[in-house]
């Protein structure tokens, strides 16, 4: 029979291609290298998209003290007066005889989670509306600062 590939024997074995003996492949170390190096690319990523972050829950915060502030207003056009502490501005979620829905919708919460804090009478106002930041607490720098409606000019 003819056969049309060709075979080669060497000392009576077939000999197929002969691998080379050190294989391409990445070490170790050069494998922890590339991963500390994106170790390190993320971490700047993330302190640098952090300030970001802040800033945009800061201006939440701000936006939500305007928006409770028009709705006190609202309520002081039609009863003449302001909520007291007692009553907060829970009363603003609340339907009345001349409000059906309330004037919000719902009792905001700051984007941290905690409570908007209602002061009536306020310190130069006649109503201010506190939120104590990331922290919670008064005072604070940063992301732990206070927005109140008095220094926003609501």
């Amino acid at each position: 029979m003819y056969c049309k590939t060709k075979r080669t024997v060497v000392g009576g074995q077939r000999s197929a291609k002969r691998r080379n003996p050190r294989r391409a492949a990445f070490t170790l170390t050069e494998l922890m290298v590339v991963i500390v190096i994106i170790g390190l690319l993320a971490g700047a990523v993330t302190l640098s998209v952090r300030s970001y972050l802040i800033s945009s829950k800061q201006n939440v915060a701000k936006m939500e003290i305007a928006k409770i502030s028009e709705a006190l207003n609202t309520f002081y056009a039609q009863y003449d007066r302001y909520p007291g502490n007692e009553e907060g501005i829970e009363i603003l979620a609340q339907p009345s005889e001349k409000f059906v829905d309330g004037l919000l919708s719902k009792v905001p919460v700051d984007p941290w989670g905690n409570p908007y804090e209602y002061v009536h009478p306020g310190r130069s106002k006649p109503f201010e509306i506190i939120s104590y930041g990331a922290d919670g607490r008064e005072g604070g720098a940063g992301a732990d600062a206070d927005i109140t409606s008095v220094a926003l000019g609501e």
